[in-house]
């Protein structure tokens, strides 16, 4: 179905009204890309990808737009009505990994399963299987995932924390042989000075986190963000009081949760724990 059109001939499709918008008022003005760069400060391909609704980029450039045109809000409520098109899950992810990618810190919280980043090949290929990836789809999926690992490896990796609910640690692979190998790698990365991995008990109850898994990233122009994620979708959260409000209830589950050194002794006691493979 083609995008509906209203008497001004304008798209009623969130996103694309944005971009018509954008290139409308860059025209009317008579300016190029290029110049429009150089007077907000960034990559003219930025406002061509905008202009042709390949992304929409962050709040922060809306609100310069508007500025600079004189549009008083009105190019950012056009941005928040974009975003907020559920079309737009994709392009949320893609910004996302974009901006996990530049970032210059890491924090997170997980309720009930391992981060991406810190899970082991069997894991990643149970948990996106478990998802309904088979095959080729499956084992592209996984090679990404580990390529992604290697974002906190290298000579200056970014710092990582990691809270994770106990409940991610009782709750094991089926093999017994690649439970005890991502119990391994968790003590291994732990030790690295760039990750700092923390156990919230169950002992410590319900908190503000406890059904929310939740990526904060710090980017390289000090803006932090949020990725918020359920196991069927995830949200991209730049808005300033919202992210602060995320970061106040993580750090009130912070405050909950085991330091590292303690972490690690938790961690050890459950690969204590875990069967071994009998001997034959």
């Amino acid at each position: 179905m083609p995008p509906r059109r209203a008497v001004t001939g304008r798209s009623q499709e969130p996103r694309l009204r944005f971009a018509e918008e954008l290139r409308a008022l860059r025209t009317g003005r008579g300016e190029s890309l290029r110049r429009l760069g150089e007077v907000l400060g960034w990559d003219p391909s930025l406002f061509g990808k905008m202009e042709k609704g390949e992304t929409l980029g962050g709040p922060e450039v809306a609100e310069a737009l508007d500025q600079h045109y004189g549009t008083a809000g009105f190019l950012l409520t056009l941005w928040e009505l974009a975003l907020g098109d559920p079309t737009q899950f994709k392009e949320r992810y893609r910004r996302y990994m974009a901006l996990e990618a530049e970032a210059v810190s890491l924090w997170h919280y997980a309720v009930s399963v391992l981060p991406g980043l810190l899970q082991t090949e069997a894991y990643a290929r149970t948990l996106l299987a478990a998802g309904g990836l088979k095959g080729h789809e499956l084992t592209k999926q996984v090679a990404a995932r580990l390529g992604r690992s290697e974002l906190l490896a290298g000579d200056d990796p970014p710092s990582f924390r990691s809270i994770l609910s106990e409940a991610v640690l009782r709750t094991p692979l089926g093999d017994r042989t690649e439970w005890r190998q991502q119990l391994e790698h968790l003590l291994a990365v732990s030790e690295r000075q760039n990750i700092k991995i923390h156990v919230v008990e169950h002992s410590v109850g319900l908190h503000a986190l406890t059904n929310t898994h939740t990526m904060f990233l710090r980017t390289l122009d000090a803006r932090t963000v949020a990725w918020v994620e359920t196991g069927y979708s995830g949200d991209l959260v730049e808005e300033t009081a919202s992210v602060e409000r995320l970061q106040l209830s993580y750090d009130s589950v912070r405050d909950l949760a085991l330091p590292p050194a303690a972490s690690r002794e938790f961690i050890a006691e459950m690969l204590e724990e875990a069967p071994c493979v009998p001997s034959t």
